[in-house]
């Protein structure tokens, strides 16, 4: 079987960038936890929702790292003062990462109720309609 890119389409001309970032996106190793959703609020914006709770505030970190938001989060263990007699809510990381396309930025966050929302924004394209002059020769 034959691995077909980008690069092998003859009217698919500079998307080199895409094809790194689709592979990235594959290796991110992203596991299922925590869930989260991502809706459509408008025709230019999108809000990615995640299920955190236990976390406060000062436990997650957004940021944006080479057009990927990466969502953080790191739960303080203060179990060495408690006793369990059954620990089914266990204090672990997480790193979910999301590849942005050319023109999404990254607008609010939210905590409520234990779901952390990420407001999303994509810029409307300009309309480019660009005239080439053909030179005699």
């Amino acid at each position: 079987m034959t691995k077909h890119t980008l690069g092998s389409y003859p009217h698919m001309l500079g998307f080199e960038q895409l094809e790194r970032l689709l592979e990235r996106t594959a290796k991110s190793g992203n596991e299922g936890y925590p869930p989260f959703n991502i809706e459509q609020t408008s025709d230019h914006s999108y809000r990615i929702t995640l299920a955190v709770a236990g976390f406060r505030e000062e436990d997650l970190s957004i940021t944006v790292e080479d057009r990927q938001l990466v969502i953080r989060g790191r739960q303080h263990d203060d179990s060495a003062d408690r006793v369990f007699l059954h620990r089914g809510i266990a204090a672990r990381q997480f790193q979910r990462s999301f590849v942005l396309a050319d023109g999404v930025e990254v607008g609010e966050a939210a905590m409520e109720n234990g779901l952390l929302h990420v407001d999303l924004t994509r810029a409307r394209p300009e309309t480019v309609v660009q005239t080439i002059r053909i030179k005699k020769g």
